[in-house]
């Protein structure tokens, strides 16, 4: 009987052979989204120290407080927002776009167009 690989497993495949393309290093360190049924988190990653810079998600009071409902397009749109004024306030301006293994539609372009417009450059 053939077996269908699952969607979470055909996704991890994916980061997979994205990461082996993608790093981040300390001129332009790694924008890495996740999300969850539930939420979604954006990190800014130096993967030559594998430090997190900066950080968010919508488990956040601030930016839970702001949202009605933290899984829909306006969240992750949002969430962009709050990490790329995040990022800038430290002194971040270029990062590099880690999708996760996700596709690029929905939150996740939400997502990044917002934090583009908050002054990251990918």
């Amino acid at each position: 009987m053939v077996r269908k690989e699952s969607r979470q497993e055909i996704r991890v495949k994916k980061h997979h052979r994205m990461r082996n393309r993608i790093s981040g290093t300390t001129q332009r360190p790694r924008l890495c989204v996740f999300r969850s049924n539930n939420h979604m988190y954006a990190q800014i990653i130096d993967d030559t120290v594998g430090q997190t810079l900066v950080s968010a998600s919508t488990l956040e009071e601030e930016v839970k407080g702001k949202v009605e409902k933290t899984n829909n397009v306006e969240a992750a749109a949002y969430l962009g927002t709050v990490i790329g004024k995040r990022a800038v306030e430290k002194g971040i301006k270029e990062v590099v776009f880690d999708r996760g293994g996700f596709i690029y539609q929905g939150k996740v372009a939400a997502l990044a167009d917002a934090a583009r417009e908050a002054g990251l450059e990918f």
